[in-house]
């Protein structure tokens, strides 16, 4: 492994990272109802900077399948290693706490489970109906693993109806086999491809500041629209710790914006772009552009 990275200058945070942390009464609850159904969150094992913002309103994005992945992204913060054996009680644990977070809209995603032998989409899909059943006006979006590009795995999960179906590109073509593990750039594409041509709305996300040049953001953008994708979200890779991949570049607020003006006028439906921006950020808002 090439470890150059970690003698590289450090590159100083600036002030429009700077996060207000303001907890609140619903901050708490939404905190209490998680860990009373004993559930795991990427707003925490992400290291989430929208955290308290999304608490506060009484929103989180579930993380299903446990909290170790199977895979080692040289970006995210969640645990690798060996999962523990799936968790049957989860989903309905799950569609309890939407219940009880009364909320219009959720959001969920999961560790990589590629030592499972449908690599977790029965459990996916499971998870889904629980939803719809406790919660039948509430929305769901799905940010999806890449299967490993198995099209009839991902269709096991579009067969339970979610609203919004997402995976991440992560980043440009480039630098995605030095900061993904197992993930390819052109599978990742083809799960878009897929998931547009079944019908659903699509969505994906990647971070800038990893050393990418806004040539290769625009390459990546027209790759993501060609794919059918059209629900886009831009924003900061934040090291999470030492050991991972430092960041390159604090991409300017006004970067963000001209991305975000220029992905609206190539054709995406909907765009949010910013420092603080991630999957999930404002996610309910793309009920209004449908």
């Amino acid at each position: 492994m090439n470890h150059q990275h970690k003698n590289q200058p450090h590159v100083r945070k600036p002030e429009w990272l700077r996060i207000k942390w303001q907890a609140g009464v619903k901050y708490g609850a939404t905190g209490q109802v998680i860990s009373s159904h004993c559930l795991h969150t990427i707003c925490q094992s992400g290291l989430c900077p929208n955290r308290a913002e999304c608490w506060r309103n009484g929103t989180a994005t579930f993380m299903i399948g446990g909290d170790v992945c199977s895979r080692n992204c040289k970006f995210c913060n969640t645990r690798s290693g060996c999962p523990l054996p799936l968790d049957g009680q989860e989903p309905q644990r799950v569609a309890e706490s939407v219940k009880q977070l009364q909320l219009r809209y959720a959001v969920i995603t999961s560790v990589d489970r590629d030592d499972l032998p449908d690599m977790g989409a029965a459990h996916w899909a499971e998870t889904i109906r629980c939803i719809q059943a406790e919660n039948p006006h509430t929305a769901i979006e799905v940010l999806i693993p890449d299967f490993q590009g198995r099209e009839d795995l991902i269709d096991v999960v579009l067969a339970a109806q979610p609203t919004i179906v997402g995976h991440n590109m992560e980043t440009v073509s480039r630098l995605t086999p030095v900061v993904r593990s197992v993930a390819r750039y052109d599978q990742s594409l083809r799960v878009l491809k897929h998931i547009a041509t079944r019908g659903f709305t699509c969505k994906t996300g990647f971070m800038v500041g990893l050393g990418e040049t806004t040539d290769e953001v625009h390459e990546l953008m027209h790759d993501i629209l060609r794919s059918g994708c059209t629900v886009l979200t831009i924003g900061q890779y934040l090291q999470p710790t030492t050991h991972h991949y430092p960041v390159k570049e604090y991409v300017t607020p006004e970067q963000f914006r001209q991305y975000k003006e220029e992905a609206l006028s190539m054709g995406f439906q909907h765009v949010e772009s910013g420092p603080l921006v991630r999957s999930s950020y404002h996610a309910e808002q793309v009920l209004n552009h449908q």
